[in-house]
């Protein structure tokens, strides 16, 4: 068989199989936010490959998603279960370079307050919801949650669009009984197994704190990488003076109007 032909049966399968899968919404989405299969493929198979997660990230993402959805299966390996877990991964991810990626970090606003008035259970039950919401959104945009940090989290994203994007749902998604903020920057940072060290860090987690709830602030090294861009809106740039860092000039990012 001549290799046009091969590969024309090789779309017509992917294809066929794509389908199959879509004809089960809820396997669909279970397959892709576990990394069995990637969205992108489901979507248009012939174009895309129809797995790019490594074995260790799919484990990974299985953990994350049995954590947010039935929290008590880990509850007894303790809090740190998860992350422990993680850790055992077949493929390496540590870079002798730093890598060029795009940076987020979030919180909730006013989560010591409610943790004081609330109690300590309704904080933690607050949490499971809240990393119940997080994690398949991040998941979708090809995120990955590089740690917990009491309510908040450290994300980073192989693109900028798709952390735009991520941010703007996850504010969106995440209103009450406290509001979420987020902060994004991009630039290089050196990956190991569980953390990620670099200046973008520094700046994203700045930045964050500048945010208000309900709030996405970016630099506008961000701005300028992705605009204009469909469905986006960024505001004027402001200066902003940032702990430990030097002045920057910093922006909101929004849906745009239709």
């Amino acid at each position: 068989m001549g290799e046009q032909a091969l590969s024309a049966v090789r779309r017509s399968v992917s294809e066929r199989l794509a389908e199959l899968i879509k004809g089960d919404p809820a396997w669909a989405e279970q397959a892709a936010d576990v990394g069995l299969v990637d969205r992108a493929w489901l979507e248009s198979p012939s174009d895309n490959p129809f797995r790019t997660a490594p074995p260790g990230e799919m484990v990974q993402r299985f953990l994350e998603r049995t954590a947010e959805q039935r929290p008590s299966v880990l509850a007894s390996m303790g809090l740190n279960a998860l992350q422990g877990l993680s850790l055992w991964r077949s493929d390496p991810v540590d870079h002798a370079v730093p890598t060029s990626l795009t940076v987020m970090f979030t919180d909730l606003e006013g989560f010591t307050r409610f943790t004081a008035e609330q109690g300590d259970d309704a904080a933690a039950a607050l949490i499971a919801t809240h990393q119940r919401v997080v994690g398949p959104i991040v998941r979708s945009r090809g995120g990955h949650i590089v740690k917990r940090i009491g309510d908040g989290l450290m994300l980073t994203f192989p693109a900028p669009e798709a952390a735009v994007l991520a941010a703007l749902e996850l504010v969106e998604s995440i209103e009450e009984p406290l509001r979420l903020r987020a902060g994004v920057h991009l630039g290089e940072a050196v990956v190991t197994h569980d953390d990620l060290f670099g200046h973008v860090v520094n700046v994203a987690a700045r930045i964050t704190e500048e945010a208000r709830g309900g709030q996405v602030l970016s630099s506008v090294d961000v701005r300028e990488a992705v605009a204009p861009m469909s469905g986006v809106r960024f505001s004027r740039a402001r200066r902003a003076r940032l702990k430990g860092i030097e002045p920057m000039s910093l922006c909101r990012i929004e849906r745009d109007a239709p």
